[in-house]
């Protein structure tokens, strides 16, 4: 009996392997999960785009905040820029995090496509994108007002990303949704 299943054996991995490829292939490749989420926004000592000051985490302290991770090297970067124009616009608090960037570069943007930011932290070196376990641009953290991390989203956020997941997260959080995002989310 066993020289027999000894012919069946490559089958046999083969089947289990071609199960595990099937599973993996089943997964969402942006359902990236954050070992920060309901932990501490981390502590960083960094400057900040326009203005001479020195930032840290405290300027997360006291309202929900998104915190956007951005660079203009990132295309969908670009994508959602106007769409956090619109958002800032509404009344959501949105710090930016410029991530491995020119600092010139980013003051032309701003300028040119708008500052959906109230303030911009300088990551040049990637520090704290090291410590948020930063995968690429844009990535966006839903920060509470005790400055604790309750969701990550990695992409761009456009409108219909925000009415149909992100406004809900939002509002779980504590954060009050203008009347214009208020009608448009569900």
């Amino acid at each position: 009996m066993a020289p027999r299943l000894k012919l069946f054996l490559p089958l046999i991995l083969f089947v289990v392997l071609a199960l595990f490829l099937f599973r993996g292939l089943s997964l969402d490749p942006r359902a990236m999960p954050s070992a920060l989420i309901d932990k501490p926004f981390p502590s960083f000592t960094l400057p900040a785009l326009q203005r001479e000051q020195t930032l840290d985490r405290s300027l997360l302290l006291g309202k929900v905040s998104l915190v956007n991770i951005w660079a203009t090297w990132c295309i969908s970067c670009r994508v959602e820029h106007p769409y956090l124009n619109q958002l800032t616009e509404a009344g959501v608090h949105i710090v930016g995090v410029n991530y491995k960037d020119d600092s010139d570069a980013a003051k032309r943007w701003l300028a040119d496509l708008g500052d959906p930011y109230s303030i911009n932290v300088v990551d040049a070196e990637g520090s704290l994108g090291i410590d948020l376990g930063v995968y690429g641009a844009p990535e966006t953290y839903f920060v509470d007002a005790e400055g604790v991390i309750r969701y990550r989203h990695v992409g761009v956020i456009d409108e219909r990303v925000w009415n149909s997941k992100l406004a809900a997260i939002y509002r779980e959080i504590g954060g009050e949704l203008p009347q214009q995002l208020a009608e448009a989310s569900p």
